[in-house]
């Protein structure tokens, strides 16, 4: 029987046809033994010509209603419709037929019964067929899974799923009890507490959610509850692309993190996002990182005129580039894309971009982020993160941009590390600059980790886990913030736009998340469960190697109580200690000669001096080993520190 799958699909439904002009008419004939009782030729000769227009109705009623153009395989309850429709026209014609001929007197009761046979021949046909076909798709390879959800979106993702052969759904979960105990698709809907016992019995190996509709405090509370069942759980796309057909295996993905935060998005203020942007000449540095690029999207769906691109790395720039550029074409935005290869510390050349395109709005992402590099490379990290900061703010305020907004993280916020502390010596001299002129509003937005950009740990931990462990783990009691590249970037924009003048916007990062219990989780949602102690039959260890050089073990977003609101719900404006520009000029010029020397001591002290929170949390006998570097060079020029 397998050689009918791989019929064109025209032969198909001439078969189908033909085998409903064969046993319409032997269900005419039954109906008419059922009648009268008795097998007598006499009888059936008198119903000979009826017998005979039976396909000759029925075949052409159901290729005119499409009965022939259902797909097999995918039919599901809606047929019975279509099925009925079909049968009463074709019953009726022959009556009809019998009735305006006078061959005989017709029966009522043998088209009665013709009307009911009818009916559960071609209805019972089809769907035993569809059975078949999905048994024969079925094969050692396919995973057996349970759908949790019994909604519109499962019942469309278990048809969607026959055709696919990779999956075979074996039961549904629903929390509602209305529906336990029913079918769905052939396919019985239990309780939420029966997934254990189902698991067992039904070998299944993974759960699919099928419930694109719920909040996300909603579905974490479901993951948190499947996760004691360490059974692996995927999510489905959307309920669009299960009703429309578009459902791919590839669709169907992994749990991530964010899915874990139970954390839903607040609706962004249209206001906010399109002020500094719309219509407006803007400016990315750092275009091609994930928080960069994430902002150049988000930018370009408002519709700027220019969107000028600055990257030090070609091919994060080219591939940005690409990507807006097809973007662009996709969705018809009339807007400029101005790619610049270029680092901030190039005065001249910032100062050219500038005053050629007008800017109007910077957005300043370009920084080193990755604390135990730059804690190794403190010269590098100073000379990129504070003073490629003055000379992007001078030639801001040269050119008078309308508004600039840094990038700025919560490492910030009493930093241990050198990082932190040039983010926040950053901060300060952008509030420096915005008190001595008006034409450049700075402000800074200042958050936590988010997810999936090149310094998160949680593409890491996934990588361990592919590769069968161990998770490398700095410190069990380690916590830190999360938040989505996309929210993160759509937060930034509304902040951008509330800046007065030397602001430092906080952005809220939810409840600090334990990364141990991040990771655990990570492996619980594969269905795998984690090597200690208390079950050492399980198959990913987690190695606890150290806190790195400066790491903190808990991150904060404000350095004092100062805060206060602002019209979004998670935006905050924290006042916090400035440094006047005349005394942060001096110091500025100290540092810029301590980096050209290579003096690791004087460099210490004076981020110490002029960070006042900033406790090194390494020894300066850590990083003392570039001091090998240390050789007469001609110092950065001063010139632009005044």
């Amino acid at each position: 029987m397998e050689f009918l799958l791989v019929l064109p699909r025209f032969k198909k439904q001439l078969i189908t046809a033909m085998v409903d002009a064969i046993c319409l008419p032997i269900t005419f004939i039954l109906a008419i033994w059922l009648r009268y009782d008795t097998f007598n030729l006499a009888l059936f000769s008198q119903y000979f010509w009826l017998i005979i227009a039976v396909p000759l109705v029925a075949v052409p009623i159901f290729i005119r209603i499409g009965l022939y153009r259902a797909v097999i395989r995918y039919i599901d309850q809606k047929i019975i419709g279509v099925v009925f429709i079909g049968v009463t026209l074709s019953v009726l014609g022959l009556a009809f037929i019998g009735i305006m001929t006078h061959i005989i007197a017709p029966s009522r009761a043998v088209f009665g019964i013709y009307w009911a046979g009818a009916l559960l021949y071609v209805g019972a046909s089809r769907f035993l067929a569809r059975a078949y076909l999905v048994g024969v798709d079925r094969n050692e390879d396919t995973v057996k899974i349970a759908i949790y959800g019994a909604g519109s979106a499962g019942a469309h993702l278990a048809t969607a799923l026959r055709s696919s052969g990779a999956y075979t759904c074996v039961a549904f979960i629903d929390d509602n009890k209305s529906l336990h105990g029913s079918l769905i698709a052939g396919i019985a809907v239990s309780s939420p507490d029966k997934l254990a016992e189902l698991i067992t019995r039904l070998n299944i190996k993974e759960v699919l959610l099928a419930m694109p509709t719920i909040s996300k405090a909603r579905q974490k509370q479901v993951l948190d509850h499947l996760e004691a069942y360490k059974i692996r759980i995927k999510v489905t796309p959307s309920i669009k692309s299960l009703v429309n057909g578009e459902l791919r295996v590839q669709d169907i993905r992994d749990v991530e993190i964010e899915d874990l935060l139970g954390r839903d998005t607040v609706e962004p203020d249209a206001r906010l996002l399109a002020a500094c942007i719309t219509g407006k000449n803007v400016m990315v540095t750092g275009a091609g990182g994930s928080i960069g690029s994430e902002l150049c999207r988000q930018i370009l769906a408002q519709r700027p005129a220019q969107l000028v691109l600055l990257e030090m790395s070609e091919f994060a720039l080219y591939a940005i580039e690409q990507e807006l550029s097809a973007l662009r074409q996709t969705t018809q935005i009339k807007c400029e894309i101005i790619p610049f290869l270029g680092n901030i510390h190039d005065a001249a050349k910032l100062d050219k971009i500038f005053r050629a395109y007008d800017i109007n709005t910077l957005y300043h992402t370009a920084a080193y982020k990755h604390v135990p590099l730059v804690e190794h490379n403190p010269i590098e990290g100073i000379r990129n993160n504070v003073f490629g900061t003055l000379r992007l703010a001078q030639a801001a305020m040269a050119a008078q941009v309308n508004h600039f907004v840094l990038i700025s993280t919560d490492k910030a916020v009493r930093p241990t590390n050198v990082m932190g502390a040039t983010k926040r010596l950053a901060e300060l001299i952008l509030q420096a600059c915005a008190r001595r002129q008006s034409a450049t509003r700075f402000c800074m937005v200042r958050f936590g980790n988010v997810l999936g950009s090149s310094g998160s740990v949680v593409p890491l931990f996934r990588k361990q886990i592919m590769q069968g462990g161990p998770i490398t783990l700095t410190h069990p009691e380690i916590t830190r913030y999360f938040m989505t590249i996309p929210e993160a970037a759509q937060l930034v924009l509304q902040a951008g736009a509330m800046g007065e003048g030397g602001d430092v916007f906080v952005l809220d990062m939810g409840e600090p998340v334990r990364i141990i219990d991040l990771a655990r989780r990570m492996v619980h949602l594969c269905g795998l469960e984690v090597k200690s102690e208390t079950t050492p039959e399980g198959s990913i260890e987690i190695n606890h190697v150290g806190l790195r050089p400066g790491e903190k073990l808990y991150e904060e977003l404000l350095i004092g109580d100062n805060v206060e609101g602002t019209s979004h719900p998670l935006i905050m404006r924290a006042q916090e200690s400035e440094i006047p520009w005349d005394l942060l000029q001096l110091s500025l010029q100290q540092l810029d000669a301590a980096c050209a020397a290579f003096d690791h001591q004087q460099v210490r002290a004076l981020l110490q001096q002029l960070v006042l929170e900033y406790e090194p949390q390494c020894g300066i006998e850590d990083f003392i080993w570039q001091a090998k570097l240390a050789a007469p060079e001609a110092p950065l020029s001063n010139t632009v520190l005044h």
